[in-house]
């Protein structure tokens, strides 16, 4: 099973620090899985212009492939102007629809204010009902406040939604693995009747 962390930004670290403490915690508990950061800040991007999502290069072509390749996700963004980042939305509509299809999605919100979770309800979760996602019933969203001035994680109720998260997606990826996994037998078996 391939995870991939998506760090969506372009600037500033809090965001990258929360995903990549996600993919620890799975990586340590889970050593079956492949886990992968993908921090958009290594990549050169194309903007999203309407072409079909076959057609771009370099980067672009690159991260479309990742995205398509992983069975499952944890997605982050810092919260600016009370929305996801635009580095995060081009992602999204470069892809094909296809790419989100019945995989699970784990999300990861960082901002300034504390009321900037509601982001996560009202944009993030809606975008994944529209791919036909499956979301962790957990999100981790940290203020501020919830860093060192190093950009380490001090709270402590963050680290145990950072372990909550983590455990939930890894259980609704299993879940669902097995469920696909079962009907291709059931259908093998109805075949060879």
């Amino acid at each position: 099973m391939k995870l991939l962390g998506i760090s969506g930004t372009i600037i500033g670290t809090k965001t990258e620090v929360v995903v990549s403490a996600i993919l620890r915690e799975i990586a340590e508990k889970y050593s079956e899985i492949d886990v992968k950061l993908m921090n958009l800040k290594d990549y050169d991007l194309d903007f999203c212009d309407g072409r079909d999502p076959s057609l771009y290069s370099g980067d672009t072509k690159k991260l479309i492939a990742e995205i398509e390749d992983a069975d499952f996700f944890i997605i982050g963004t810092p919260i600016f102007q009370g929305s996801i980042t635009g580095a995060l939305k081009n992602v999204i509509d470069l892809v094909p629809t296809s790419a989100f299809k019945h995989k699970v999605m784990g999300f990861v919100a960082t901002g300034g204010t504390f009321q900037h979770y509601l982001v996560v309800e009202n944009q993030l979760k809606p975008i994944a009902s529209y791919f036909r996602a499956f979301v962790a019933p957990g999100y981790v969203y940290a203020h501020d406040s919830h860093f060192d001035s190093k950009k380490n994680i001090i709270d402590e109720d963050v680290n145990a939604r950072i372990k909550r998260l983590a455990d939930e997606v890894v259980f609704m990826q299993k879940q669902l693995k097995s469920g696909k996994t079962a009907d291709l037998k059931h259908k093998k078996e109805i075949n060879n009747v």
